[in-house]
């Protein structure tokens, strides 16, 4: 069954799709220039808070889902949809809108 972070949020997904927070967008260039708002790329980087229960497959049973709630993701630039729940920016996204899970070594 899915879950969200610290259960404060009464959220979620269906089948399988997760609910991502995305990090804030860079503020500053590699070479030190502060970005405007109207200059910053959408953030295509964020933590999973919430996974539905995997894709429901031609036998009955539910696939299990790659990402788990708490991993890091790289998703596509203009995936998913975007909502606000309990004053948060959040992105909805399939499964395979997510490209990859960031790996810390």
């Amino acid at each position: 069954m899915a879950t969200a972070k610290k259960n404060s949020m009464n959220l979620r997904p269906l089948d399988d799709r997760v609910v991502v927070e995305p990090l804030a967008a860079e503020e500053m260039t590699a070479g030190g220039i502060v970005l405007p708002d109207s200059a910053k790329e959408k953030p295509q980087r964020g933590v999973v808070v919430a996974v539905g229960d995997g894709k429901l497959l031609d036998n009955g049973q539910r696939a299990t889902l790659s990402v788990a709630v708490g991993d890091e993701v790289i998703y596509g630039k203009y995936s998913g949809s975007d909502v606000e729940v309990d004053g948060k920016d959040l992105k909805i996204l399939r499964e395979s809108d997510v490209l990859a899970k960031v790996v810390k070594a």
